[in-house]
């Protein structure tokens, strides 16, 4: 499995520890860090399910002043998450051509 990682954030934190507490190999992504293309994440939201706004952390600062109130099309909304990572909601974890939300931890459960 894979998992978008933030090691500052206590959802990502419990959503690894769940992984490892169950034994499974778990490829670790620093997003903000090594951040996803606009491929890469149009691939983990058709995997996820949800539209680029759904995956948006809204009360992030760089949200409020750069886009909220805009009307965006998708891919300016990936574009937005590109640029400011930190908007990217936590954790993803992807097992083939599934991926869920750690938004609780015990999300990722589904993929086991």
């Amino acid at each position: 499995m894979k998992i978008y990682h933030n090691p500052r954030c206590a959802k990502s934190r419990q959503t690894l520890a769940l992984l490892h507490d169950h034994n499974v190999a778990t490829e670790i992504v620093l997003y903000l860090v090594d951040v996803p293309d606009a491929l890469e994440m149009k691939d983990l939201l058709l995997k996820l399910g949800m539209t680029p706004l759904e995956l948006i952390r809204k009360n992030e600062a760089s949200w409020k002043e750069n886009y909220k109130g805009k009307n965006l099309s998708d891919d300016q909304v990936i574009e937005a998450m590109i640029a400011h990572p930190k908007l990217i909601e936590r954790p993803i974890v992807i097992k083939d051509t599934q991926a869920v939300l750690g938004r609780p931890p015990e999300n990722v459960l589904k993929l086991l």
